[in-house]
């Protein structure tokens, strides 16, 4: 299995500044812990100083990522505030048929609410919804109280 830990990297910083990549870390360990065999991608940890890339190796990983992103089985994103790039993977990921697992307090954020299959507030909730087997019932197919299928998304 093949997890894609997307997240805010940049969000609304101008420059070359980035958030706190910390978060990563945390989730790496509960995911890590839940499913030692899998594979878990984060393109912020592949590519550190991608800030500083030149233009044409930007695009090049920025659509070799989003790609990836399409290929995993499981997508976890963080957004504590909007992400652009994020935003895009999760839509690759939704789009591809793959589940979606979001960790934020923006329940009423339009990606965050309609391309999600289940939707953490936070990273505590997270750690919680894994261990107690959570998402591995999402994974295997069954659906959780505040999981979202594309029909029951569609339906609201």
């Amino acid at each position: 299995m093949e997890i894609f830990l997307a997240g805010i990297i940049q969000g609304s910083k101008l420059g070359t500044s980035v958030h706190d990549q910390g978060y990563r870390r945390r989730i790496r360990a509960v995911l890590g812990e839940a499913f030692p065999k899998a594979v878990i991608y984060s393109p912020a940890e592949e590519h550190p100083d991608s800030v500083m890339y030149e233009n044409r190796k930007g695009r090049r990983v920025f659509l070799e990522v989003m790609e990836r992103a399409g290929g995993a089985d499981l997508l976890v994103a963080y957004l504590p505030e909007a992400s652009m790039g994020t935003a895009i993977e999760m839509w690759i990921a939704f789009n591809a048929g793959k589940k979606v697992v979001a960790i934020s307090p923006m329940k009423e954020n339009w990606c965050v609410k309609y391309l999600s299959h289940y939707v953490c507030s936070s990273l505590d909730e997270f750690e919680r919804f894994v261990r107690s087997g959570g998402l591995r019932r999402l994974l295997s197919g069954v659906q959780e109280e505040r999981s979202r299928s594309r029909d029951e998304t569609a339906e609201k």
